[in-house]
């Protein structure tokens, strides 16, 4: 999770299960409650390029394969929704579906899941811009087990 408000340099690392992403990145500024970027997938290079998409686009939704952008849906009003007719975001939404399953993603809709991923209000590990979030302790946490 990079932060995208107040240009405080937070970005928060972690390890997500179950997307299925065996390649590329995926990433978008749709990430309750907070709405900074959230990224997943196992190459850091195209980790990299998904973000600074997202922020080129000012917010929106990214498939990265091979470091290169292979489908992307704009989010110019806060970064939250598009200005464009209803059908091409239906178009669009359906492609960046399509791109991630590409990359191996076992999901519907990961950027669904993704931006909960983000939602520390609800059970049980989440990652925020400041790390791992522990809803039940109501705590970050480390990563790692002592």
């Amino acid at each position: 999770v990079v932060e995208r408000h107040k240009a405080t340099g937070n970005i928060g690392i972690g390890f997500a299960a179950g997307l299925g992403l065996k390649s590329g990145a995926i990433a978008g500024s749709v990430a309750h409650d907070s709405h900074h970027i959230i990224a997943a997938g196992p190459e850091d290079r195209d980790l990299k390029v998904a973000v600074e998409a997202v922020i080129e686009m000012g917010g929106g939704l990214v498939v990265v394969r091979n470091r290169q952008v292979s489908a992307s849906l704009p989010l110019p009003i806060a970064g939250l929704m598009s200005d464009l007719p209803l059908r091409d975001v239906a178009e669009k939404t359906a492609e960046l579906n399509r791109a991630a399953a590409g990359l191996g993603s076992v999901l519907s809709d990961p950027f669904m899941t993704l931006s909960f991923l983000a939602l520390p209000v609800i059970p049980a590990l989440k990652l925020t811009d400041r790390g791992l979030f522990d809803v039940h302790r109501f705590e970050h946490v480390s990563l790692f087990v002592e």
